[in-house]
């Protein structure tokens, strides 16, 4: 059985601004994970390590400021392996805001369950580093200052 997560948030930002901050790696790492490599183009790296959790995958499909396709997974995480699952964005001008359409699909439906506490953490943190530029300290990072490699 899988599992779908979805959230839709508007705000206070160009769509320019909001696509760059989920693809390019020291916006993202601003207010999710710790280090990224990120190619923003179909088929490219997409890698980055979130409080010591090591996601792996790569770009489905991007459209800019529009939407973007990510194959996405877990190291180490047999219901979530690499590029097992989809991370879709889906950006649309509205006056003076961004409609932002987060789905996570594919998902089993425990670990449904866990991006049902997750994504709106960080998308809480997006939302003030996209309007305010600083989300501050994650209280979910790990205390330790050893960053694992990010390589594929």
């Amino acid at each position: 059985m899988t599992g779908t997560f979805r959230a839709t948030i508007e705000i206070k930002a160009t769509p320019d601004a909001v696509y760059r901050q989920f693809v390019e790696p020291e916006r993202l790492v601003h207010w999710m994970g710790d280090v990224a490599r990120l190619e923003a183009v179909e088929g490219g790296v997409f890698s980055i390590d979130i409080n010591g959790v090591l996601i792996r995958g790569h770009f489905v499909a991007l459209e800019h400021n529009r939407r973007i396709e990510v194959a996405w997974g877990e190291l180490g995480n047999a219901a979530m392996p690499s590029g097992a699952t989809r991370l879709v964005i889906e950006l649309a001008a509205i006056p003076g805001s961004t409609r932002l359409t987060l789905t996570r699909s594919g998902l089993a439906e425990d670990e449904a369950e866990k991006h049902a506490i997750g994504w709106p953490h960080f998308l809480a943190r997006f939302m003030t580093c996209t309007e305010i530029h600083d989300p501050g300290s994650d209280p979910w990072a790990i205390a330790s200052t050893d960053k694992p490699d990010v390589e594929p």
